[in-house]
């Protein structure tokens, strides 16, 4: 469906989750693990119908009836369940992913590209003492250096961005020789309402099976990201509210030709560090999606990927949960298991491929 497809689902439900969603600082798109049973899906209904004009229809009503199934969840209260997920679990769960964030900036935080996997990563980190591209390594750490001191001098403009803005200007202008974001798909969505009338509606559990997946998945993901911004901010998300909003936002996406989306944890945490605090925050975010969408790829194409790597390395030291790892040892054992099962779980998902698919 093309990389313009990812770009269509978090313009999609990006604004719609946010506009209608009940966490504050969501920010919704499309996720791994999403992404991945999505590319599933997409080439089994290619596979069974021949081609992708042929299974267009297919596919786009798989995606929205994912959406329906979400909006029901909400309507029925089912959301709700997320609030008796015990403590050890969401601290596990934050600490694992701030690993696993950490982990994947280390080769761009060095300027090298970075193998597909956490193992590959892991196993090649001898390599890169004798291959550092000190450019990419001066950028890096200057990104935060400049996110943990400017909010000294002041806390009105987001370091973060301070960071992105400033450093990417730095090297488009000294000619610094870095990994840059490149190329950026572009072009307006198409709605994909009439294909849905000219279906064939043959094999119900082709569309079915596939629907209930994408929303058991995506709700889940979304009601998780929810808690960890809840431990962030210390608020209280509306979890019903928030599958509702995630519903309407993939109902919309597919029409447009979108991948599906969910609340996505790293986007929601660099929301949270950058002063996010209301919904606008979600909503501004799709906006400026879809302004790089229609003429500023050209400058966003020029961000570099270590100044990236520095600001997404604050966000993994961000979520990983010091707390209750430093009172790991006080809690009771099957407390400590629990924490230290779910942190690992992750990477341990991750080793074994076929079980990707099921990953956080």
């Amino acid at each position: 469906m093309g990389a313009i497809a990812g770009l269509y689902g978090a313009i999609g439900v990006g604004f719609f989750a946010a506009l209608f969603g009940g966490t504050s600082t969501q920010i919704s798109g499309p996720t791994g693990p999403l992404a991945v049973v999505a590319s599933v899906i997409i080439a089994s209904e290619i596979a069974f119908f021949g081609s992708l004009d042929k299974a267009i229809g297919t596919i786009v009503a798989t995606f929205v009836l994912a959406g329906v199934f979400q909006i029901l969840l909400g309507v029925f209260k089912i959301g709700q369940y997320i609030r008796y997920i015990p403590y050890p679990v969401v601290s596990g769960f934050m600490s694992g992913i701030g690993s696993i964030i950490i982990i994947m900036q280390i080769f761009p935080f060095f300027g090298l590209s970075s193998p597909s996997s956490i193992v590959e990563i892991v196993s090649s980190l001898p390599s890169i003492s004798g291959h550092i591209n000190i450019q990419a390594f001066g950028l890096a750490s200057a990104t935060i250096a400049i996110i943990y001191l400017f909010p000294l001098l002041t806390k009105k403009v987001p370091s973060t961005l301070v960071a992105l803005v400033g450093l990417t200007l730095v090297s488009t202008f000294m000619g610094l020789e870095v990994f840059i974001i490149g190329d950026i798909p572009k072009g307006f969505p198409e709605v994909h309402l009439d294909t849905l009338f000219y279906m064939d509606w043959h094999n119900p559990m082709l569309i079915l099976t596939p629907a209930i997946t994408l929303a058991a998945l995506a709700s889940i993901d979304s009601l998780l990201t929810s808690v960890v911004a809840d431990n962030m901010t210390k608020t209280q998300h509306n979890s019903n509210k928030e599958l509702i909003g995630q519903g309407i936002g993939n109902i919309v996406a597919g029409l447009i030709g979108g991948l599906p989306g969910a609340g996505a944890t790293m986007r929601t945490v660099v929301n949270i560090k950058a002063g996010g605090r209301t919904k606008l925050s979600g909503i501004i975010h799709s906006i400026v999606l879809v302004i790089i969408l229609f003429g500023a790829g050209a400058y966003a194409k020029l961000i570099p990927l270590p100044v990236l790597a520095g600001i997404l390395i604050t966000v993994g030291i961000g979520i990983i949960d010091y707390k209750g790892l430093k009172h790991l040892r006080e809690v009771p054992r099957a407390d400590a298991a629990i924490m230290i099962i779910v942190l690992l779980l992750p990477f341990l998902l991750i080793y074994f491929k076929p079980l990707e698919l099921v990953w956080f």
